[in-house]
């Protein structure tokens, strides 16, 4: 079920649960509550997510789409630490694929990080 994020654009912001502690190329989060996710996944928006590690660490992230037909997905994280005490700087992932999944769960496969 989605929360109002409190932000100023109004957004919602959804949680996003991954199974391990940290994102790299091939992990997966499992994106939780989207009203329809199967039209989400074929046209992705603008999203903000609360990403749910393994270890129980909770960061606010956002999924962000770039102009034009076929632009890739990326999914922006900011600075955080695990729960072991270790720094994970703020990255900006490629999503290289939305999967539907049961319910309302679209699962994000996390690519490379983009280029600068």
């Amino acid at each position: 079920m989605p929360h109002p994020s409190g932000g100023p654009s109004g957004t919602d912001t959804f949680p996003a649960l991954c199974g391990h502690t940290h994102l790299f190329p091939g992990a997966r989060c499992r994106v939780q509550g989207l009203p329809d996710p199967g039209a989400f996944a074929v046209k992705p928006r603008p999203l903000d997510v609360d990403l749910r590690f393994s270890d129980g660490v909770l960061v606010a992230a956002r999924l962000l789409t770039e102009p034009g037909e076929g632009s890739p997905l990326v999914l922006a994280v900011p600075a955080h630490t695990t729960a072991a005490g270790t720094r994970i700087d703020a990255r900006a992932w490629r999503i290289r694929g939305l999967v539907v999944r049961e319910g309302a769960d679209v699962e994000l496969v996390v690519g490379a990080l983009p280029r600068s």
